[in-house]
């Protein structure tokens, strides 16, 4: 993003998508490191959408 990389927007992007998925699994255990885990996925994935847009 620096370098304004052509790719940084499509990066963010899946970068986003993959903190989703990893939030909706992680958030199907009730442990509660994966409760911990899913709740930094979904703010990693907001992060990334505001980047990406």
């Amino acid at each position: 993003m620096s370098r304004d990389s052509r790719f940084a927007e499509q990066i963010c992007r899946l970068c986003a998508e993959a903190c989703e998925w990893c939030a909706e699994q992680c958030g199907q255990h009730e442990h509660d490191h994966c409760q911990k885990c899913a709740e930094a996925c979904r703010e990693c994935e907001k992060t990334c959408r505001l980047m990406s847009a």
